[in-house]
């Protein structure tokens, strides 16, 4: 893990200096011993560095500073530390070379107000929000360093009430294997695991999948620990905190069960000509088609359009156009996309309509409920299932209207392009009127 942590690229940067990377590790199996003991090696071979620790609660960033005292007063270490900083908000380690070490918490307002950073450790990144990033990424901008900065979250699956969206999305990119510029490590017990029922005893299976999840046990973590968490915590909260799994639902974003979206895969449905298009650009500049028809049961397919040239589905923005304009052709369709998108579309010479930002959070919700209700499939294409993880809510209006969250996810593309084209489905009477016209 530590080599992960400080690998590099044939440049000398860091290679997750954009990225960072992401930890996901049950309690008590030492990942701060571990990045504490990184941090003070920089700290000694790199001067003038300057490292900002942060966790969630002061009572989190208390801890850890008295963990790194003691890593402070070890005998090889002590005569290069200048001072030990006490006081509350200002705890920090100095270095005779001009190196520290700065402690607090997020819910303090710690962090904001520094500049060149070096290394920024994001401690029970399960509860790190969106608004944090923006106030303390910017501080590594300026890092003096010839690595750049070297960027760590480390914490546990999140709950269901965590504020978790920084962490979740950051596994779902890292897991997609498109991200190359972060990294990732997940300590866990199978995503299939099911602890044997209280009061049963646990048996051997259920002993193998926490030494899987767990390299600290048995030896620094007993039976006795393991199972003083399995009594108290309840079987959700102990495979989060004890075997490092993560909810389904929790896996992503807030915006869909996951679970309930991989039960209504079927990829061998048969495709059929009578179907709406769904036409999204995301803002990285990516562009998905989606496709929507109804099946002979009465449900809905969704699936992405992939061709030979773009077999994930993901189109450059610049040829997305002809293509809808092709296949609108070719199936005597309608392509439904954004407002903004609409003018490009017709001088390609689609047939689009375009959807309001009302319309839009009203096929959000619907696809919403047809997934609760298993009125819906789809391709089980990996694109697609990556949107589904990520999606979260964003308000649409005033009256408690949701849609997906588009802004600074692109992720979210493919999602946003079968929703629109599963709200063409869904109002083909009036845009079999439209192609009349036309």
């Amino acid at each position: 893990m530590g080599r992960l942590i400080l690998a590099k690229r044939a440049d000398g940067k860091y290679a997750s200096t954009i990225g960072g990377t992401g930890l996901s590790i049950p309690r008590q199996v030492g990942k701060t011993f571990l990045v504490g003991a990184i941090v003070f090696a920089l700290c000694l071979v790199c001067p003038n560095l300057t490292v900002i620790w942060t966790a969630h609660r002061m009572r989190t960033a208390e801890e850890t500073f008295g963990k790194m005292q003691k890593f402070a007063r070890r005998r090889r270490i002590k005569p290069h530390v200048k001072r030990v900083v006490l006081g509350s908000g200002e705890e920090a380690i100095e270095f005779r070379n001009g190196s520290r070490i700065l402690f607090g918490a997020r819910e303090s307002g710690f962090g904001l107000g520094f500049d060149e950073v070096d290394v920024l450790i994001f401690d029970e990144a399960q509860r790190l929000k969106e608004s944090t990033l923006e106030d303390m990424i910017p501080a590594t901008n300026q890092s003096r360093q010839p690595t750049s900065a070297l960027l760590l979250f480390m914490g546990t699956p999140p709950r269901p009430t965590d504020a978790g969206e920084v962490f979740k999305r950051m596994r779902t990119e890292a897991l997609s294997g498109e991200d190359d510029d972060t990294g990732w490590v997940e300590l866990g017990a199978d995503d299939d695991y099911v602890p044997t029922p209280l009061p049963a005893p646990m048996t051997e299976k259920d002993w193998a999948q926490i030494a899987k999840a767990n390299p600290s046990f048995p030896e620094d973590t007993p039976h006795e620990a393991i199972l003083r968490m399995r009594k108290k915590l309840g079987s959700d909260a102990f495979l989060r905190e004890g075997a490092g799994v993560w909810d389904a639902d929790q896996a992503g974003g807030d915006g869909l069960s996951y679970a309930a979206w991989r039960d209504l895969a079927d990829p061998d449905a048969p495709l059929r000509r009578d179907l709406v298009l769904g036409v999204d650009v995301a803002e990285d500049r990516s562009a998905w088609i989606g496709a929507a028809w109804r099946r002979d049961d009465g449900s809905s397919q969704v699936m992405l359009h992939v061709t030979d040239e773009f077999p994930d589905g993901r189109f450059p923005a610049y040829r997305v156009a002809d293509e809808v304009a092709r296949l609108t052709e070719k199936y005597r369709t309608t392509a439904i996309s954004a407002k903004s998108m609409e003018a490009d579309l017709v001088r390609a010479g689609a047939k689009v309509s375009a959807v309001t930002a009302t319309e839009f959070a009203a096929a959000c919700g619907a696809l919403a409920d047809a997934v609760t209700e298993g009125q819906i499939h789809h391709g089980n294409q990996t694109a697609l299932n990556t949107a589904v993880k990520a999606a979260r809510w964003r308000s649409a209006g005033v009256s408690g209207e949701r849609a997906w969250k588009l802004k600074d996810c692109p992720e979210i593309g493919p999602l946003a392009a079968t929703t629109r084209a599963l709200h063409g489905l869904s109002n083909r009477p009036a845009y079999d009127l439209l192609q009349s016209v036309w």
